[in-house]
């Protein structure tokens, strides 16, 4: 199977896929069944209630979208209703806009799912806010607006109901193609033609991506009772390949190795070409597994990794007997690591065997809970974000402005029938960081640019209305699609389907497709500007905050380390919260880094030691990793007196560095270390567990480096 089928396959089998086919099921019908019934405009009403709850309706536990959709429906109705009579004179719908925008923004301060529910709010807002409606109108158009969005929900939750574990197994299997795109990056840095430079940069940008995938499971699998709390098959499985999947990331993590040495003593070997070459190997195979539990069908392992591992091995004991005068300690351990990966993914293959292995140890639904966030949705989280000292407060000043600006020129200056798009770009378009913000317009007017043309192209070329329509459900199942996916290519099929749908209304597309883009760019000045002068958010000024959360995660891994050297009981639990914590503020500093990097040149701090902190923490949080597994393989491991005063250096390099990034924040020590039993302090490390103990050189340098 080549790439470009492949990935055709990932996007048909994926949720985007999934939601945007619903999407544009609840959103058509309504308007094609009233329409034969001579009831356009209702159907049309009911569609946009439907448009404006699926913003609601993004991936999670169902109780949470069923919730958000109903909070939804209440909103958009009142917006709807307020708007109707609003819209009656130009200052009272100015005021509307000015005072809807700054608190639907501030629905930030309640989570994603919050934020898109004031979304929805200001989308039903902008939509009416030049729909000519008489007083008596404005209850129906509100009451069957309310009606869309209940139909819309409806509709969800039925399809949940009939398939309810599809958004899991769907999620679960995006996580395992991120992971494959990570192994496969790890594979560049065994081939001598890359450069290891920008192998790292892409090494940290794929974890942000599988940072967020593995969050996005957590967030389906333990906040949904349905699968935390049964025994079935089902749900036992799906929690189980979760679990073996994040072990087998940990363990990809764990194989870091000075690969510029690597390549010094065996380039022309050919051994490090072959290890790329099976690493490559088995990426292919973790991603056609991921397609396989996407698109929910049978995997049967075609590839033979143990022929392949001996073939290595053979390789790699002609090497020690062609140079003696090499080392080639390194690459046994290289194989180790081979095979080890090769039984994580016999692991995450037990996933395709039926029955589910029942679990050995029954992890409560309490004890899943601390692997999510919890949201706190009451008034004081609000008041306590009303001051300007909250970036959330902020923003919402700034779209309160803009969105502001973005009214008067829609109706003074650029008057038209569509005028409002001005105010909606402005106000989408408006991020909290100007990096945001700044990628967003880019990619909003090149989006605007490439659909109005695709969409014209479409109207000359076809001119049969029934090939039209086929050619709309296309752009409409596609942007929606993408809406989640890849703004620019949602931008550019939205932009085509509603060329092509004013089209069938009776509109000019040629004075649409323009209007379309003079409004797009006005609003997108007024977004920009507003982004970079109004009390702007720059990255390099919250570095700092992120540098100091991953220094503390890492000495909390550090110190669950610390507790396995000492002889104390394994206990699963608080070892993978920290390594949790681990990737998600280490994700969230990359981010945040690649975020700096967009903008502008003199808002951007010491780039070159940002980077490197965030290469040297992702190999210092390896080397923990790889310890810590060791120790786990190893229970009755135990640990030297140089090997304890190691981790009292590292723990206390850690700490005075955390306290360096947060000077305000009142002195912390280092975390007591536990101690080791007295009589299995002074033994020595046993000869077995060399690839343990060869990795504490790297683990004191990249620690003191990181930590400095």
């Amino acid at each position: 199977m080549n790439n470009a089928t492949r990935q055709i396959q990932y996007f048909l089998f994926s949720q985007d896929f999934s939601d945007g086919v619903r999407i544009t099921l609840a959103v058509l019908l309504p308007p094609l069944v009233l329409g034969q019934l001579g009831q356009l405009e209702t159907g049309i009403s009911l569609s946009i209630g439907a448009l404006c709850i699926s913003l609601i309706d993004s991936p999670g536990p169902v109780k949470h979208k069923r919730n958000g959709m109903l909070y939804g429906n209440l909103a958009i109705f009142l917006v709807a209703l307020l708007t109707g009579f609003a819209r009656l004179s130009p200052w009272t719908m100015g005021l509307e806009v000015l005072v809807l925008s700054f608190l639907f923004t501030m629905f930030n301060v309640y989570g994603n799912r919050a934020a898109a529910l004031g979304s929805a709010a200001l989308l039903i807002m902008i939509l009416n806010m030049d729909r000519p409606l008489t007083p008596p109108q404005v209850l129906t158009h509100s009451l069957l607006t309310l009606l869309g969005g209940i139909w819309y929900m409806a509709l969800g939750l039925l399809i949940f109901r009939v398939w309810p574990y599809r958004p899991a197994q769907q999620a679960i299997g995006e996580c395992v193609h991120a992971i494959a795109q990570f192994l496969r990056i790890k594979a560049n840095f065994y081939h001598a033609h890359t450069d290891l430079d920008r192998s790292y940069r892409q090494l940290v940008a794929q974890q942000v991506v599988v940072s967020e995938k593995q969050e996005a499971v957590r967030e389906l699998l333990f906040k949904t009772r349905q699968i935390v709390r049964e025994s079935t098959p089902e749900s036992r499985r799906l929690l189980l390949t979760f679990i073996d999947v994040v072990d087998l990331y940990e363990h990809i993590t764990t194989t870091y190795y000075d690969y510029a040495a690597l390549r010094t003593q065996f380039q022309t070997t050919g051994v490090l070409a072959e290890v790329g070459r099976m690493i490559e190997q088995l990426a292919e195979e973790l991603d056609t597994i991921s397609l396989a539990m996407q698109s929910n069908r049978a995997f049967h392992a075609r590839a033979n990794h143990s022929q392949q591992l001996e073939h290595l091995q053979a390789h790699i004991e002609a090497v020690g007997q062609q140079h003696p005068e090499v080392r080639t300690l390194v690459l046994k351990k290289l194989l180790v690591n081979l095979r080890n990966l090769v039984q994580r993914l016999e692991d995450v293959l037990g996933y395709f065997n039926a029955p589910a292995p029942a679990p050995t140890r029954r992890t409560t639904e309490v004890e899943y809970g601390r692997f999510v966030s919890h949201q706190d949705y009451g008034l004081g989280v609000l008041r306590s974000n009303l001051t300007f000292k909250s970036a959330v407060f902020r923003h919402a000043v700034r779209v309160l402005l803009a969105s502001g600006v973005a009214f008067l020129v829609a109706k003074l200056v650029f008057a038209g029938s569509h005028s409002y798009w001005i105010v909606m770009t402005a106000v989408y378009m408006l991020k909290p960081a100007f990096s945001l913000t700044k990628k967003r317009n880019y990619e909003r007017i090149i989006g605007t640019l490439l659909g109005g043309f695709l969409g014209v192209l479409l109207l000359v070329s076809i001119t049969s209305q029934p090939l039209q329509f086929a050619f709309l459900l296309l752009l409409m199942v596609l942007s929606f699609s993408f809406q989640r996916r890849h703004y620019l290519t949602y931008v550019t099929f939205i932009t085509s389907f509603v060329v092509v749908m004013l089209s069938f209304l009776g509109g000019s597309y040629l004075a649409v497709a323009q209007e379309r883009l003079l409004d797009t760019v006005v609003g997108c000045v007024i977004a920009l500007t507003a982004g970079y002068l109004l009390f702007p958010n720059w990255e390099s000024e919250q570095l700092r905050d992120y540098m100091g959360r991953v220094l503390s995660a890492n000495r909390r891994y550090l110190q669950q380390l610390a507790e396995s050297l000492a002889g104390r009981p394994p206990d699963f639990i608080p070892y993978r919260l920290a390594r949790k914590e681990v990737y998600v503020s280490s994700a969230n500093l990359a981010a945040a880094f690649q975020r700096m990097l967009s903008e502008p040149k003199s808002k951007q701090q010491r780039s070159e030691d940002v980077h490197q902190f965030v290469v040297l923490n992702h190999i210092l949080s390896s080397n923990i990793a790889t310890l810590s597994a060791a120790v786990r393989a190893q229970p009755s491991l135990a640990p030297s007196v140089e090997v304890q005063r190691a981790l009292r250096r590292a723990l206390a390099a850690l700490t005075t560095s955390l306290q360096k990034l947060t000077p305000a924040a009142p002195p912390e020590s280092a975390p007591a270390l536990p101690a080791a039993p007295a009589e299995r302090a002074e033994k020595p490390p046993p000869p077995t567990t060399g690839r343990c103990w060869s990795s504490w050189s790297l683990f004191r340098k990249s620690a003191a480096i990181s930590a400095g």
